[in-house]
């Protein structure tokens, strides 16, 4: 027997992943688990009200109507469907692509379009293709995680650009700006999400739009217009995406994840047309081609159902649930709560009293049988301790309404404690200075 082996196994385990990590690219240093997938475990199980999930309510597709759609593609284009396709993504649903955006009022070409493995795919590979280590990316404060984790594994600094009400303020970008290029660095783009914002629920004011990209473009910035719930507003109605104001230095990511359903992973990008050439190259080293028989699904689905009664469906499911989310935390959230008022998408962006470290708090909510994530998930900056993103799309009115009571009694146990006690077990409470949404 050799020493090693002599070792016991968890010695051996320890001295291999030692091994491994020596051989890490120094860009995965940047790869960390986010805090919603840790709360996945927990948050699914059966007697917690999950607030913290941005799952679609697919209850209201027509499942009968799609089995049937899926049998008569495999019997009339299986041969296609399950083969190997095109790296840009097949031409009919392109073609389909260009006319769902022509909803917000974008002109397109289908040689423009890159269909991709879900938006998120398009995200990462356009921060690939643009951020070397060490560029620059502007970000709404707060952001999207799944972006923010992309640009960390790019190496990409985050600098974070305060909201309010109406959106991203352009004065706080012309000074993010000035910052940046005051200290030697690059801005490589501005990433937002102007419509029904993940997490902050508020919607970039259509006066600001031109504005913002006026900004963007004197500073020689490109934009990544990044909309996956632009078509789900609550009064019916559709604001004019960026890229409808600027065809050159607007990259747009669309995704019909919520507008149909996210297990197909169907998403894309829209680029001027230099661009596009990279994105076709990068998508390609990255997944050869995107799932064919997804893509034909979802072109069929477009061609045979009336998809945008189906997307007026989705409006009122959602904003009946966020009706109930807004009248529970009028009943039951204790004094010095604010919180945004959506008017379409998921999420409702929670700012609760000084001296509450959502982050900290998180555990006892759980032990309450209630889920949320913190707003330090949604900050490269490590503010956003005194946040939290509730999402009113997947349990039902009274789910949300039961969750919210629940949560209601864990702050006030919280403030309680800290009125008796004091903030001495907690860290320093960044997020009361984080400049995030915050609506009476």
């Amino acid at each position: 027997m050799t020493s090693q082996e002599s070792q016991p196994p968890q010695q051996n385990r320890g001295r291999s992943l030692d091994a491994h990590l020596n051989r890490y690219a120094a860009r995965t240093a940047g790869m960390t688990a986010s805090e919603i997938r840790a709360l996945f475990a927990v948050a699914s199980r059966p007697e917690v009200v999950s607030l913290a999930g941005g799952m679609p309510n697919l209850s209201a597709l027509p499942m009968d109507s799609l089995a049937t759609e899926v049998a008569r593609l495999v019997a009339e284009d299986g041969q296609v469907a399950f083969q190997y396709g095109s790296a840009q993504g097949v031409p009919e649903l392109r073609e389909q692509i260009t006319e769902v955006m022509a909803l917000e009022g974008i002109r397109a070409h289908p040689d423009d379009v890159v269909v991709t493995v879900g938006s998120q795919m398009a995200l990462d590979t356009v921060t690939r293709i643009f951020c070397d280590p060490g560029d620059v990316v502007l970000a709404e404060a707060p952001s999207y995680v799944g972006a923010l984790g992309s640009f960390s594994a790019y190496q990409a600094e985050v600098v974070h650009v305060a909201m309010d009400d109406d959106g991203l303020i352009p004065d706080a970008l012309r000074a993010a700006l000035e910052a940046v290029h005051s200290a030697g660095k690059r801005v490589k783009f501005l990433y937002t999400i102007p419509n029904f914002h993940n997490p902050a629920g508020v919607t970039m004011a259509v006066e600001r739009r031109a504005e913002v990209l006026e900004i963007c473009a004197r500073h020689n910035v490109l934009v990544l217009e990044d909309n996956p719930y632009g078509l789900l507003g609550f009064d019916d109605q559709t604001y004019p995406a960026l890229r409808s104001m600027d065809e050159e230095n607007v990259v747009y990511l669309g995704s019909f994840s919520k507008t149909f359903a996210p297990g197909l992973r169907v998403g894309w990008a829209l680029a001027p047309h230099a661009v596009r050439e990279k994105l076709v190259l990068a998508s390609e080293s990255a997944t050869l081609c995107p799932p064919t028989f997804n893509q034909l699904l979802v072109s069929r689905y477009l061609a045979t159902h009336d998809w945008q009664g189906q997307v007026k469906t989705y409006r009122e499911v959602y904003s009946e649930r966020r009706d109930a989310m807004l009248s529970a935390l009028e009943q039951y959230m204790p004094p010095g709560c604010t919180w945004t008022k959506p008017d379409g998408g998921f999420y409702v962006w929670l700012t609760v009293p000084e001296g509450v470290d959502t982050k900290a708090m998180l555990p006892r909510a759980v032990t309450q049988r209630v889920a949320y994530v913190s707003g330090t998930a949604f900050h490269g900056d490590g503010f956003g301790s005194r946040q939290m993103r509730l999402s009113f799309c997947y349990p039902t009115p009274e789910r949300i309404h039961e969750g919210v009571r629940r949560l209601g009694t864990v702050l006030r146990d919280e403030l309680e404690l800290l009125a008796t006690f004091g903030n001495v077990a907690q860290r320093p409470q960044l997020g009361s200075e984080s400049p995030s949404p915050d609506t009476a």
